[in-house]
């Protein structure tokens, strides 16, 4: 066999970044058929997939699990915040310093958490990223004058470009940078995996040892992916303080990360289409469930108010967990499998052979 052989899950570049720009253009032109709020909507759900995609990579990639990821997103929000308060100009070149502020913000962190990690794995790794969360209200209390406490960092009104203004509302223009951003994020980590540090990621998650072995420097391809991870998330909670106007610590809660690592395990650990799929159930099941509690009493729907979603939320990962151990995106992808193609002929049941009866010798 000549030339690089290709994995199953690889894709060649151009093919990708062809991909990545129709999905764009179709959720591009898709806000244009939205109302104010299920655009809204759609930026969450942009802002939780560059989150729920960098930890899909990082746990189905190496093994890494982490329940701090609602952290890293709360620093690339305040990266994004405070740089955005301190610049002296606005619009579109104010959004992108800001921007890159923040994946730089989160990337340090990141990093940091990365030495730790390429030491720690299992529950220990998870301990320290969830003590993270944890120590953030903490943090923010400490440094009260910086990050103003509880009360959070407000930016200044990002409103629409003046030559878009007639054309597109603010919750649209929201939810299309939200959309481009979150498209260059999941471009990326899927180049990412789907490369030659794809292949070592793959190989220190099977068999560090042997990796090792191989020569493959696992502790250094922890940190990278670790680093790339928080980048993305840090990247997902930019958009969503942008989308909010505001980043506090009340947001970004361990339930919030938890329910980040359900929507990767609901969706389909190691799919960043997995991980879309669980960024919409986060984004839409909450809603659903406040639909139906509205026309409960006042004091019924306020004891089920956030209750209820969680109980839910619990259900969902359990059925998926006993009817599809591989999430949704897997799920679809074995229905796929079972379906016959148009294009292969069903094979035709041959008759069975007739018997012939031989007579014996006292028949003759």
């Amino acid at each position: 066999m000549t030339g690089r052989q290709r994995l199953p899950g690889q894709r060649p570049l151009l093919r990708t970044l062809l991909v990545a720009a129709g999905w764009t253009v179709v959720a591009l032109g898709g806000t244009f058929a939205l109302d104010p709020f299920r655009n809204y909507q759609l930026a969450l759900v942009a802002a939780y997939l560059c989150a729920t995609a960098g930890l899909t990579v990082l746990v189905g990639a190496t093994g890494q699990l982490s329940l701090g990821h609602a952290a890293l997103m709360a620093v690339g929000g305040y990266g994004f915040a405070l740089t955005r308060n301190a610049l002296p100009f606005d619009g579109l070149p104010a959004f992108v310093v800001a921007l890159l502020a923040g994946a730089l913000a989160s990337a340090v962190v990141g990093l940091l958490l990365g030495l730790a990690a390429a030491r720690l794995s299992g529950p220990y790794l998870a301990g320290l990223t969830l003590a993270v969360v944890i120590a953030l209200p903490a943090v923010a209390s400490t440094w009260s004058t910086v990050l103003h406490g509880d009360q959070g960092v407000h930016i200044a009104f990002e409103g629409v470009p003046d030559a878009l203004r007639r054309v597109v509302a603010l919750e649209q223009w929201q939810a299309m940078v939200a959309v481009v951003v979150t498209s260059a994020v999941v471009t990326g980590l899927t180049v990412l995996r789907g490369g030659r540090f794809g292949l070592r990621m793959l190989a220190v998650r099977d068999d560090e040892v042997a990796a090792r072995l191989s020569g493959i420097p696992a502790g250094r391809v922890k940190v990278l992916a670790f680093t790339a991870s928080s980048v993305a998330a840090g990247v997902g909670g930019a958009v969503l303080c942008f989308v909010a106007q505001t980043v506090s610590p009340g947001a970004y809660t361990v339930g919030f990360s938890l329910l980040l690592v359900v929507a990767v395990v609901v969706g389909g650990l190691g799919s960043i289409l997995g991980a879309a799929l669980g960024s919409v159930v986060i984004v839409l099941l909450p809603w659903l469930i406040g639909r139906l509690t509205a026309n409960l009493p006042a004091d019924a729907a306020q004891r089920l108010d956030g209750n209820l979603a969680v109980l839910v939320f619990g259900l969902l990962l359990i059925t998926v967990m006993a009817v599809a151990p591989h999430g949704l995106h897997g799920a679809l992808v074995a229905r796929r499998r079972r379906r016959p193609s148009p294009d292969v002929p069903r094979p035709t049941a041959e008759p069975a052979p007739r018997k012939v009866l031989v007579p014996t010798e006292e028949q003759r």
